[in-house]
């Protein structure tokens, strides 16, 4: 299958066996909704700033949840920053239908179960393996030095900005991550996006674990 970068994000989030969350569910979806704004402005659907997200092409993509995000951005009538739009993207339930359709294309098995006989839970064990592999096999890539392309580097971003690159690739060296996450190699476009969806997904991980402990 050919994966979304949101869904790379998803198999590289969870432990290939155990299928364990390798993140708080806060700084996952926080991702999840930046992956799909980067997608969106790597396929040049939408450009991204500091200040402002603009449609540039309304055409769809043929994937749902990235034509449904195109879809309410370009219907919007008020100039909106992206960390706008990422708490609008993002929830428990875009990660719920990422995480099936996962599932239902063979990639993942859900196992529901109950800690200590009551609470339930939900693991996402890999069924095949080959599409991380390949996901894994490109990050690393870039990690070691090859330069990527536009949806590695944002990938690399996204796990950067959600403190999941250090639980996906414990080894990888933190200056070439960090090289990468700030765009300092990348054309001007490509360095808009991983700066803007940086800040935005720090900003809004930050601004949920900070709701969820008031309330």
């Amino acid at each position: 299958m050919k994966a979304t970068i949101a869904e790379e994000l998803l198999l590289l989030a969870f432990s290939e066996d155990e299928g364990k969350q390798l993140i708080s569910a806060l700084q996952l979806d926080a991702a999840l909704g930046g992956a799909v704004l980067a997608e969106l402005a790597v396929n040049e659907r939408i450009s991204l700033s500091d200040t402002k997200v603009a449609v540039l092409d309304p055409t769809p993509l043929g994937d749902e949840e990235l034509d449904t995000a195109l879809a309410r951005i370009a219907a919007e009538n008020k100039e909106r920053k992206p960390a706008w739009w990422v708490q609008k993207l993002y929830s428990a339930k875009l990660r719920r239908r990422l995480l099936t359709r996962l599932a239902e294309a063979g990639v993942l098995t859900e196992e529901r179960g109950k800690v200590l006989g009551v609470f339930p839970t939900t693991r996402w064990p890999e069924a095949d393996g080959s599409v991380e592999a390949e996901v894994r096999e490109r990050v690393a890539g870039a990690l070691g030095g090859t330069d990527p392309d536009a949806r590695t580097a944002v990938l690399i971003a996204v796990m950067h900005a959600a403190k999941l690159d250090r639980k996906a690739f414990p080894g990888a060296d933190k200056e070439r991550v960090k090289e990468i996450a700030e765009g300092a190699w990348a054309g001007d476009a490509v360095a808009k996006t991983i700066a803007a969806i940086n800040s935005v997904i720090m900003i809004t991980a930050t601004t949920a674990a900070v709701t969820a402990t008031i309330s």
